[in-house]
């Protein structure tokens, strides 16, 4: 299941170690460690679509009680050409099918025996899903149903495509704090306790392999105080083996009640991370997707705080009014980013029903800069980088009457090259110079009018 490249027609999202060397020469304008200087130019978050097709599932199961915030996980199967999911709905809980508006209006108390299992569906292309009859998992006297695990509670599953040892090639963290390992993401190991871990985890749980720090690392959650009261914070770990792992240490919290972090699942993308800010608001009791990144997986930028990059609808009893949590991890097609997510209908603490949706965001286009005012251009020049005398790409939006151009810059600021002005939108567009440039090392300039730009590359 190697990772295929942006420019493939194929989907992929799990990013190889080949691959990350490729990525050095993308680079996202979200990454404030390559900005020089800004004039009137903002980062502001990218804007998705959401698929027709949603709900692409829902809660027609019997195990399938409440999908709650789903806990999706996403990993496209490249040899077989197949999208595979796993999600965490409560099995024994109380559910809102059929409930109206003023049912809702009820109080929600789950019932004590309350239980959360892992399921597992497939689908072809991503928009049609199977959850095929596993035959592993009783519930209610049978074995006929998509169970994988029943008991794991924000189970984060993914492909450790640097994994030696077949028989664990898929990995899964859950509340405990337990992993466990598999060969084919169907038949798992008994959970080991994380060794040295002691955190609440009670979220959806994220791990990878860093490709830049060359070991694991776990997203999860934790709870602080403040004079605002109890939030929820955002936690770290790491570990070389996916056995034993550092203590948790808080890396992101909101600003309060109505900014806490819910939940981040995180991947790694464009030489950055990336994180899916899962935004709760106490007051309204509703959750949207922000935006995150991250040069180290410790130290996180939130981009248009308070700005969602999937929003929540605004229709009461929408499919995805209530809440948004999106998916670890995104998918990559060569003419879109697919963001699965779950969504449910009504308020995160009330009575709701769940499914699995789909947003899309084109190919780079997590944030971008644009004009702060409309009244004038926007500058951005980037710090020296390395120029290996390769194509300039770009990739950016551009309206009708808009422009954007490009000014290549020696180590002394002084302009050795320029290209013809972009007056249309382009995805990974090259950029034809006026001459030819010997320096091995660059900035770039550029100026734009009614335009976003997202990201560069210099040479592939």
């Amino acid at each position: 299941m190697s990772l295929m490249l942006m420019a493939s027609c194929r989907p992929s999202q799990n990013i190889s170690q080949a691959e990350t060397l490729a990525q050095q020469a993308r680079y996202l304008l979200l990454d404030n460690r390559i900005i020089h200087h800004l004039d009137n130019a903002e980062l502001v978050v990218g804007q998705v679509q959401k698929h027709p097709a949603n709900p692409l599932f829902v809660e027609d199961k019997n195990w399938e009680v409440r999908f709650d915030n789903l806990y999706g996980n996403i990993v496209y199967d490249e040899d077989n050409q197949e999208y595979r999911c796993w999600y965490s709905p409560f099995i024994v809980d109380h559910s809102a099918k059929g409930m109206s508006k003023a049912d809702r209006d009820k109080a929600y108390h789950p019932p004590k025996d309350r239980e959360m299992g892992i399921c597992y569906a497939t689908s072809k292309d991503g928009i049609l899903w199977e959850k095929p009859e596993l035959g592993l998992v009783e519930f209610e006297g049978n074995k006929q149903n998509n169970l994988v695990w029943r008991g794991p509670h924000g189970a984060g599953v993914f492909e450790d495509e640097q994994e030696q040892d077949p028989a664990k090639r898929f990995k899964t963290i859950f509340q405990g704090m337990s992993v466990s390992s598999s060969a084919d993401g169907i038949h798992w190991a008994e959970a080991e306790d994380c060794e040295g871990v002691d955190v609440a985890g009670d979220t959806h749980n994220n791990a990878f392999w860093s490709p830049t720090l060359g070991k694991y690392v776990g997203i999860t959650r934790t709870w602080g105080k403040t004079d605002q009261g109890r939030v929820r914070q955002v936690a770290r770990i790491e570990s070389e083996d996916f056995k034993t792992w550092t203590k948790a240490e808080v890396i992101l919290q909101g600003k309060g009640p109505n900014d806490q972090i819910y939940a981040m699942p995180v991947f790694f993308y464009g030489n950055v991370y990336l994180g899916l800010v899962a935004l709760y608001h106490k007051d309204s009791d509703r959750v949207w997707t922000e935006l995150a990144w991250s040069a180290d997986t410790k130290a996180w930028n939130r981009i248009s705080p308070g700005t969602p990059l999937i929003p929540a609808s605004e229709e009461e009893l929408a499919y995805d009014y209530g809440c948004v949590y999106a998916c670890a991890t995104p998918v990559f097609l060569e003419d879109e980013i697919r963001l699965y997510y779950g969504g449910s209908d009504w308020l995160h603490f009330g009575w709701r029903n769940g499914s699995l949706c789909l947003a899309t965001l084109r190919p780079d286009g997590f944030a971008g800069y644009e004009p702060k005012t409309s009244n004038a251009p926007a500058s951005i020049t980037t710090k020296l980088l390395p120029y290996s005398g390769k194509e300039i790409q770009l990739t950016a939006d551009v309206e009708t009457g808009g422009s954007i151009k490009l000014s290549v810059l020696n180590e002394n600021g002084q302009e050795i090259a320029s290209a013809d002005p972009v007056s249309h939108s382009m995805t990974e567009g090259i950029l034809t110079l006026n001459r030819s440039i010997q320096e091995q090392a660059i900035q770039l300039r550029f100026e734009l009018t009614k335009a976003r730009v997202y990201s560069f590359r210099l040479g592939w």
